[in-house]
């Protein structure tokens, strides 16, 4: 089926319409089933899609920019940040919003701490370098210069002793991962926090990936150690709710210790002809729609849910461990979430995450960063729980085929183009198609990015999603 854009000349009927999107949908990774272990986050519980998608449509039109006209959004937020609260060691005083996902959390974690501060004239955001890039993104966004902690690359953990030392005078954030995101490990909340507030700054827990799971996890017996709004210092965490909440995305819930610390986060303007703008968040105008399914998606599992899909969670990640760890050559990162990551010092990872895509497993490569080595990262979620035997099967395949394979070997002189040469011809070079159609195998693809300094990694994929994103030409 051709498609001809998004305006035809004559309108398409519905049904018409609906056919082509699941033509188009039929080229995407697959969102349900367990086999993806990035991206989305499907707890296999039937009837829940239906249920949040219905929800959706009932609040997709109402407005959150006035939350007077649309009483029932506001009322829904107040819900969720109550939930993320009870969930996240908060008080009576704790106060928090809701946003469109962690980025945006993040950013507003940041701009609070910034504005609270506007005595200083250059602010700066303390982290490992192991926190989320979205923090990165926050700093560059809004112009606070970037401290970033390096951790030991044999432990992949952060010294909160170096943590401290990094905070100056013109530090208005200390930031942390609850857990990281590369490697599902939980930084040091404890101490960090309590070096923020020993120097009267803010700290920021991100658990926008594992918060709504680690309070569970703990629940069940798991050594979680203290790393929300319980432990002092800690003034603000994030937790995104379309992750292991299992609500559609895209829903974040920022929660600050108490009401002053969240004032800076608020803008408003008033000196214009139209209504004044008061808005907690970025968006102004914000359809309900996602905040009605994870409403709905959150009284519909409820608490005694999360923690059974937690249990699962747990036992399938353990699981799926236990069958990497099984793989001569091998090293696993220590479990400490719902993360499996692992390392090969002889076989090329790039190569095995094709040959597991070719099986129809679809998983995260990451590339090397300083002394630590790339890695491959699998998130697991419920859904997998009922596939480990499956995939330990074909990961044993496709690590023979790896090995078989051998380790990727770049076009000669590619290396000498990183940083020099036009984006196309280096597209050319990988085989990249026209329009920037990906090949089939993307392992040269990601040894390229590995093999380049993360300023070039940059600029080149920069410049390939540029490729990518065209408009669509009417013939």
């Amino acid at each position: 089926m051709s498609r001809m854009g998004a305006l035809p000349e004559h309108g398409v009927p519905a049904e018409e319409v609906l056919a082509e999107l699941r033509a188009m949908r039929g080229g995407d990774l697959p969102t349900h089933g367990g086999r993806l272990f990035a991206y989305v986050y499907d707890p296999g519980l039937a009837g829940l899609d239906e249920l949040a998608a219905a929800a959706h449509a009932m609040s997709a039109h109402v407005n959150g920019l006035d939350p007077t006209a649309f009483p029932s959004l506001l009322a829904m937020e107040n819900d969720l940040v109550g939930a993320a609260a009870q969930v996240l060691g908060g008080d009576q005083g704790t106060v928090g919003s809701v946003t469109s996902g962690g980025t945006e959390s993040l950013i507003l974690a940041v701009k609070a701490a910034r504005d609270a501060r506007p005595d200083i004239a250059a602010p700066r955001l303390v982290m490992p370098v192991t926190a989320h890039a979205a923090l990165a993104k926050a700093a560059s966004y809004l112009r606070v210069k970037l401290d970033t902690v390096p951790v030991d690359p044999a432990t992949l953990r952060v010294d909160p002793a170096a943590v401290a030392a990094a905070i100056t005078p013109e530090t208005v954030l200390v930031a942390c991962s609850a857990p990281s995101y590369a490697h599902g490990l939980i930084d040091p909340v404890e101490p960090i926090a309590a070096a923020a507030a020993a120097a009267g700054v803010r700290c920021h827990v991100d658990a926008c990936f594992g918060g709504w799971t680690l309070p569970y996890l703990r629940r069940l017996g798991e050594p979680i150690p203290p790393f929300d709004l319980s432990v002092p210092g800690v003034t603000s965490i994030s937790v995104d709710l379309h992750k292991y909440a299992y609500a559609p995305k895209g829903v974040s819930i920022l929660l600050h210790r108490d009401e002053s610390l969240r004032a800076a986060q608020y803008f408003g303007y008033a000196d214009w002809p139209g209504y004044t703008m008061v808005n907690p968040v970025i968006s102004s105008t914000r359809s309900g729609g996602p905040i009605a399914a994870a409403w709905a998606t959150l009284r519909h599992i409820g608490d005694d849910g999360y923690l059974a899909l937690a249990a699962r969670t747990r036992d399938a990640a353990t699981a799926i461990a236990e069958a990497v760890a099984k793989v001569q050559d091998f090293a696993v990162v220590p479990r400490e979430s719902t993360v499996v990551a692992f390392m090969s010092s002889t076989i090329d990872l790039f190569v095995l995450a094709d040959e597991l895509a070719a099986r129809g497993w679809h998983t995260q490569p990451q590339f090397r960063h300083g002394d630590i080595p790339p890695s491959v990262h699998l998130t697991v979620t419920a859904a997998v729980a009922p596939r480990v035997e499956e995939f330990e099967a074909d990961l044993a395949a496709a690590v023979a085929a790896a090995r078989e394979h051998g380790p990727v070997e770049l076009p000669p002189g590619i290396l000498d183009l990183l940083g020099a040469a036009p984006v196309e011809q280096l597209a050319g070079a990988l085989g990249l198609g026209a329009g920037g159609a990906l090949p089939e195998r993307m392992a040269p693809v990601n040894a390229l990015l590995n093999a380049a300094p993360p300023a070039v990694r940059e600029q080149l994929l920069v410049a390939f999603l540029s490729l990518l994103q065209r408009p669509s030409r009417r013939p």
